[in-house]
């Protein structure tokens, strides 16, 4: 039996935490996968701005399900060290703001470039994270996305099965795998329904545009049927999408932000709802 848990990206509410926290209330939803705080990305705000963060969760009852960092989210070229150090920071916040999971990506890599040819690499940094995870008891949730070497359930496979860690799984993203040109379900739950550990709740139609769950080809509802099948136990994480917000441009590409209208509590009780209505028919 399935055990799902609410979570999602208040961030395309509002930037401000304390509306995030209000309107994620106003949902009944328990917890926020925390990515952008006061217009800030989690990554850049200051020690003393996630304390006061994390005293405004535990006064509201709110509780914070993974930091949605943009951890991997550079060329396989830039230089590691750098990027070490932000994980070292990521993961102090993390213990501050009271949750173990951290999401991470596997590097973009060059265009037009075989993804082989980067696979060493690519590895060898999973790894290194993963060591570094280890040593402070935090759990990786890598999230399968466009550009990225992961962005295919094979090559996602590759990285968890070649690294082996208990402290790097998956964030499972549908609306990821449709842009990529990879069937969400059954084809990439198949391959990775032994290291899902989170899962994001978005949707996308065959031209990628994001739209609520349960409108595109991505098979949430059959997606959720199953996991509840298989007993997964953990959070459904609304990433809607639906709408510009802040740091949305970092997200996606320019001519993407300009079709959206502007995001806000409208577009994601939209989602909410979506969500909801396809739980009723599995739980």
């Amino acid at each position: 039996m399935a055990t799902f848990v609410l979570s999602g990206f208040a961030d395309e509410i509002d930037p401000m935490i304390d509306v995030q926290i209000e309107q994620m209330k106003r949902f009944g939803i328990g917890h926020i996968e925390m990515r952008g705080v006061d217009g800030k990305n989690i990554a850049d705000c200051s020690m003393e701005e996630i304390r006061v963060v994390a005293d405004k969760c535990r006064a509201a009852e709110m509780q914070i399900s993974a930091l949605g960092s943009p951890l991997g989210k550079i060329s396989i070229t830039d230089d590691m060290d750098e990027h070490m150090a932000r994980l070292e920071n990521l993961m102090e916040k993390a213990k501050i703001l009271g949750t173990d999971s951290i999401r991470v990506f596997s590097f973009y890599l060059p265009k037009d470039e075989a993804p082989e040819k980067y696979r060493d690499e690519v590895l060898r940094r999973m790894q290194r994270m993963a060591n570094a995870a280890a040593q402070q008891q935090i759990t990786l949730l890598h999230e399968n996305e466009k550009g990225i070497y992961g962005d295919s359930a094979e090559r996602c496979l590759d990285i968890f099965e070649s690294v082996g860690s208990d402290h790097l799984w998956a964030t499972f993203d549908p609306a990821n795998f449709v842009q990529c040109g990879c069937q969400p379900y059954p084809h990439a739950y198949e391959l990775l329904k032994s290291y899902i550990r989170y899962v994001h709740i978005k949707d996308a139609k065959a031209d990628g545009i994001v739209v609520p769950a349960g409108q595109g080809i991505g098979e949430v509802p059959k997606l959720l049927a199953r996991l509840g099948q298989d007993g997964y136990r953990g959070f459904l994480s609304l990433e809607p999408h639906l709408g510009d917000f802040v740091g949305f441009a970092a997200l996606e590409t320019e001519e993407e932000t300009q079709k959206k209208p502007k995001s806000g509590a409208d577009t994601f009780e939209i989602a909410v709802n979506a969500l909801r209505s396809i739980l009723e028919g599995v739980e």
